[in-house]
């Protein structure tokens, strides 16, 4: 199983990560198992910006996790999300971002590519979206969901209706 977080905090964001799910569905060789509900964020790292909406996903695949990688790139480009080859737009406005969380038990670093995510354990809104769909999972070297998600403040988060 690989768990995806989406976010976005530009334009329509409940309807690009209802898109950006339907899209994750048609990855080849790759099935949409679950999807967490949606969680009204404040904004993480540059708070001069408008809340984000969050949400989690759980796949089952048969692709590379840079394969998985590659996909999730292409879906963000396709809901018109724009990368500063420099990094400089990191935490800044985006229309949809997504994120490769898990990867089975992979420990991933290479370049572009680092699985578990490496901060996972250390973002409420990464984590209280995938609780709602893989609670149990195992964050390598870390410990379960639950067990990261029990060590933060998940304050300001709100499941939306």
């Amino acid at each position: 199983m690989s768990c995806v977080g989406l976010g976005g905090n530009v334009g329509d964001v409940a309807h690009a990560l209802s898109q950006a799910l339907a899209a994750l569905d048609t990855l080849p060789r790759t099935r949409l198992l679950r999807a967490s509900r949606f969680y009204r964020t404040p904004a993480w790292g540059r708070r001069e910006q408008p809340d984000f909406i969050n949400a989690a996903a759980t796949l089952e695949t048969a692709l590379s996790a840079r394969e998985l990688l590659d996909g999730l790139l292409d879906i963000e480009r396709r809901f018109g999300r724009e990368r500063a080859a420099d990094g400089s737009d990191r935490w800044g406005p985006r229309t949809l971002d997504l994120d490769l969380l898990l990867h089975g038990g992979a420990v991933i670093d290479e370049p572009g590519l680092r699985v578990p995510h490496p901060h996972l354990h250390e973002r409420a809104f990464a984590l209280l979206p995938l609780a709602d769909i893989a609670l149990d999972a195992v964050i390598p070297g870390v410990g379960t969901v639950a067990q990261a998600l029990a060590a933060l403040d998940a304050g300001g988060i709100e499941a939306l209706p």
